[in-house]
């Protein structure tokens, strides 16, 4: 399997995922804004906001190639003159404080030297934890995962707790899910299976999101809900732009700075000393992030 046949695949896959996320939303519809990266390749963003359960959302996708640089160079520690990089990216932001956010990406890297190695992952963000929703959202990704290998979810699990933490704020920035990196074909995993296993995650993330939204798109809520959700926002503006090496690939590799941080809502809060009434669901909430947790045992 060539490269240029990953691509190609990644592409048809933005394109079902976008599909199927207007359904889920049921009134809001995508735009593409396509684009030229100077030094090789470019992509096409596809956005959506305003909807019914979508205030926000991006599906990108890029193929970018060209020389390794040495800021990429030392910010990947990679050996190699040219490299090749393509994958799908998703973030989605709800209206509603019942609906979590959702983040998404599969990529596939490939160096002049023969170097290649697929990552990926999913995670989800409730502004409110529910920790029944978390168990359905994990098992849904053990099932693709044992499917593929019986270790991936036991080894992508608590590597996604430890990537998305918030260091600077001692918690996690959601329940976490799955999370994976650098993972080369091997007699184990050969590039098919872990190509395979990046398309089957790829099409499940809008019908493992719709369940999500299922559960909280029909609930009221208050205006002081919505300022609990902007404060949210603001721990995920937090990480993608201080922790997130995806965000930091792109910047360092000169990749398109409107898609990089397509990520970020549309609003989000900041509020000097808050601290949660007692015993309140945002209490609730940030008690579960201050440590991993067993969401298939909960």
């Amino acid at each position: 399997m060539s490269k240029e046949e990953i691509g190609e695949r990644f592409r048809e896959l933005q394109l079902f995922i976008c599909a199927e996320l207007e359904k889920v939303d049921g009134s809001a519809k995508f735009s593409e804004d396509a684009w030229d990266r100077a030094e090789g390749g470019g992509g096409f963003t596809r956005t959506i906001k305003n909807g019914n359960i979508i205030e926000k959302g991006g599906v990108a996708f890029s193929i970018v190639h060209g020389e390794v640089n040495e800021m990429m160079r030392t910010q990947m520690k990679i050996e190699g003159n040219s490299f090749y990089a393509t994958g799908v990216s998703i973030v989605i932001h709800p209206k509603s404080p019942h609906v979590p956010i959702i983040h998404m990406n599969v990529r596939y890297f490939e160096l002049d030297n023969g170097t290649h190695w697929f990552g990926g992952g999913i995670d989800l963000t409730p502004h409110y934890i529910i920790p029944e929703n978390a168990k359905v959202f994990h098992q849904r990704l053990k099932t693709i995962c044992d499917k593929y290998n019986p270790d991936f979810y036991d080894r992508f699990k608590p590597w996604a707790d430890e990537y998305f933490t918030i260091p600077h704020r001692g918690e996690s920035r959601g329940i976490g899910g799955i999370f994976y990196d650098h993972i080369v074909s091997d007699s184990t995993n050969s590039k098919e299976t872990l190509f395979n296993f990046a398309i089957e995650l790829g099409e499940s993330f809008p019908f493992i999101y719709g369940e999500q939204v299922a559960f909280g798109k029909d609930k009221p809520f208050t205006e002081q809900e919505l300022k609990w959700r902007n404060l949210r926002r603001g721990r995920y503006v937090e990480f993608n732009l201080v922790n997130d090496r995806g965000t930091k690939f792109g910047l360092v590799s000169n990749g398109r700075t409107e898609s990089i941080l397509m990520s970020l809502p549309a609003d989000a809060s900041w509020e000097y000393g808050f601290v949660p009434q007692k015993d309140s669901n945002e209490e609730l909430t940030l008690n579960f992030l201050s440590k991993p947790v067993d969401w298939l045992n909960i």
